[in-house]
């Protein structure tokens, strides 16, 4: 009887210490390449190496940044860097989803991302969410078909009082064929809380952007701030690791850090480092 026990109970601690690593390794620290954009401006071979040495190999991307699609996947392939995720503009899906599809098939990718919904001003509302809505269900269609997830990356503006809630949650409660990514940055950025919505909506969002405000910076909703209120993260007033420990329980795979900063080179390691100690 001792032994069954003594059995039982190593049998139940290897399989907790298989759990937790599996967790673990389901949960994946990329990059935005939209933060290096300056750095891919002058040297786009040393700009991917950059990323490697980062220990970085997953990334959202979508642009071969001045060189032929082929010789950019080339370099992709020799630092071990995958796209999985590649960015479309609202008009693109709109007007030639299957091109993206295309292009997202080159790359190999799973999700395709949309940043932004066209409006002029301060003028974003109802009519533009609902526009927004037809196009991302329809375009979202078609990347299921062929295996793509669509994900909307709310940008602020989507957070304006709308009857007894905000825009968002009509996007969210209308999205047939398409989910989101979430900006914690730009979440809070617009009043709300992002843990508390992550919450809130558990199986509609698919990705997340990690990125840190410097405390105290101002609010609204417009999805505009200054680059420069992207901070080391964990050293802002976001609940970064409250927010990896939510995406992991819900089973968001893909963490892309995003700084737009022009400290993004001394900033991006030292966010990794606090990353490994969460």
């Amino acid at each position: 009887m001792k032994k069954a026990v003594t059995f039982l109970s190593t049998f139940l601690y290897a399989a907790i210490i298989f759990l937790h690593t599996s967790l673990l390794e389901a949960q994946e620290i990329g990059l935005q390449l939209y933060s290096l954009r300056e750095q891919f401006k002058t040297d786009v071979p040393g700009t991917l190496k950059l990323i490697s040495d980062w220990g970085i190999t997953f990334v959202e991307g979508g642009d071969s940044y001045g060189l032929p699609v082929e010789e950019f996947k080339e370099l992709l392939n020799k630092h071990k860097i995958q796209v999985v995720s590649v960015g479309a503009t609202f008009e693109e899906l709109k007007d030639n989803p299957r091109k993206v599809v295309e292009r997202a098939k080159t790359y190999g990718a799973s999700y395709v991302m949309c940043a932004w919904i066209p409006h002029t001003g301060n003028t974003f509302g109802i009519k533009e969410t609902q526009m927004a809505l037809s196009v991302f269900n329809r375009a979202g269609k078609i990347f299921r078909e062929y295996g793509l997830e669509l994900a909307y990356h709310a940008h602020g503006y989507e957070f304006r009082p709308y009857r007894n809630g905000i825009l968002f949650d009509h996007l969210a409660d209308k999205a047939q064929y398409f989910s989101f990514e979430m900006d914690v940055f730009w979440v809070q950025h617009a009043g709300e809380d992002p843990l508390q919505l992550l919450k809130k909506y558990p199986e509609k969002f698919v990705l997340m952007h990690l990125k840190d405000m410097a405390k105290g910076t101002p609010k609204d909703n417009t999805g505009h701030a200054d680059v420069e209120a992207n901070v080391v993260l964990g050293t802002g007033e976001v609940n970064i690791g409250a927010l990896v420990a939510e995406a992991k329980k819900i089973g968001i795979k893909y963490l892309f850090i995003e700084d737009e900063s022009s400290r993004v080179t001394d900033q991006v390691p030292q966010s990794l480092t606090y990353l490994k100690s969460l």
